[in-house]
């Protein structure tokens, strides 16, 4: 097959690019690269104005005036040169419902024309769209990314031009474009598995595409201290629930001292991302969730002890006992706290869930069989 993907998010894209070659099919991938984590891409679309010291702060602030962002006529224009070369495949397969990242209008009229010169389109849903931000608004799910602005509206200002943007008159119209010409939606994970069971256009899930054969599993070996990393991502912060780990990690920082290291990072690229949590022992990954991202499900292939969503519509789906692969992490420092104290004062439990995640990440995310699933669902829709 020739297969077109379109957009990249934390390396889903590029891992099942990889597993669709092993499997000898032909792909390109064409992208942003997502900002700042500068994912790998055979042809970039991103904004060279968003890098360019003078013009950034341009853009910026004109932006900051007008709410106009002037980049988003950089990537329209990149695309559009772009499309005669975006033709003739197989399937096309389009990271989130935002994909192009240009005006709503424009990105219309962009998959139009991407729809009618190749054979499929499909769409994932890995990442905020309609349906999941709409589940999470209506208060559906016990919990979710919402719930910070849900607890507290004067977060309003933070959520109103990211996450809620997805759920205004605008996007819907991008929303409803898609569900009436894809051949189907995907979801990575639980997720986003839950706010789609019930839509005629959802074809089951997929599990998240691991190479491991990048990632290095390396026995655990815990000398002296225990390694806690704490990557914090600053623009997504509050809805990854990273105040909660910082209070926990003070939390025990005082109580255990002189059993801890504690490394934290902010907004680094994703090469430089995986190399510095490479000796902890614990990583911290996120909150507000029922199922482990592609940074934790990479971290777990590398043999850490990850702090993510781990709910039990989660274990009941692979068939798990708790605390057996990742931690749970409830959006709560006390049991947050609890659960890396209990960890601490029982490091053989570090090295049981440590093999144990690098092997749940071989028997259900391996790139070259999720890729063989994701060929199954293109061919049978």
């Amino acid at each position: 097959m020739k297969i077109l993907l379109i957009g990249e998010y934390s390396r889903l894209h590029n891992s099942l690019k990889e597993g669709l070659i092993k499997n000898g099919h032909e792909v390109l991938l064409v992208g942003s690269g997502d900002g700042f984590k500068n994912y790998p891409v055979d042809i970039d679309i991103s904004a060279k104005t968003k890098k360019i010291g003078a013009l950034f702060l341009i853009t910026k602030l004109i932006h900051k005036l007008t709410r106009f962002d002037i980049s988003k006529i950089e990537v329209a224009i990149r695309f559009y040169l772009l499309l005669p070369k975006l033709k003739d495949f197989d399937v096309v397969q389009l990271i989130n419902e935002n994909t192009i990242k240009t005006f709503i209008s424009t990105e219309i009229w962009f998959l139009k024309k991407i729809k009618e010169q190749n054979k499929k389109l499909f769409l994932l849903s890995c990442g905020t769209d309609y349906v999941s931000v709409k589940y999470a608004f209506d208060k559906k799910i016990r919990y979710s990314i919402l719930t910070p602005f849900h607890s507290n509206p004067k977060l309003k200002k933070k959520y109103k031009h990211s996450i809620l943007k997805y759920i205004s008159k605008q996007n819907y119209k991008l929303h409803d474009f898609l569900y009436k010409n894809i051949n189907g939606v995907i979801a990575s994970d639980m997720d986003y598995h839950i706010p789609l069971e019930n839509n005629t256009a959802y074809l089951g899930l997929i599990p998240n595409p691991i190479n491991s054969d990048k990632l290095k599993f390396t026995p655990m070996h815990i000398k002296n201290k225990i390694t806690i990393f704490h990557g914090i991502n600053t623009e997504n912060a509050f809805k990854k629930g990273n105040l909660f780990f910082s209070e926990a990690l003070k939390n025990i920082e005082k109580k255990h001292p002189d059993k801890v290291k504690i490394i934290t990072t902010e907004d680094v690229p994703y090469n430089d991302y995986i190399k510095s949590y490479n000796e902890c022992h614990i990583l911290l990954d996120q909150v507000y969730s029922f199922d482990q991202g592609y940074n934790a499900l990479e971290a777990m292939a590398k043999g850490k002890v990850v702090f993510t969503g781990a709910e039990k519509e989660w274990l009941d789906y692979y068939n798990l006992k708790e605390n057996t692969v990742a931690i749970n992490a409830l959006p709560n420092t006390d049991d947050i706290t609890k659960k890396l104290e209990w960890l601490i004062l029982n490091p053989e439990k570090l090295i049981e869930i440590s093999k144990n995640a690098r092997h749940f990440i071989e028997k259900e995310h391996d790139f070259i069989k999720i890729a063989q699933r994701y060929v199954s669902c293109w061919e049978k829709y």
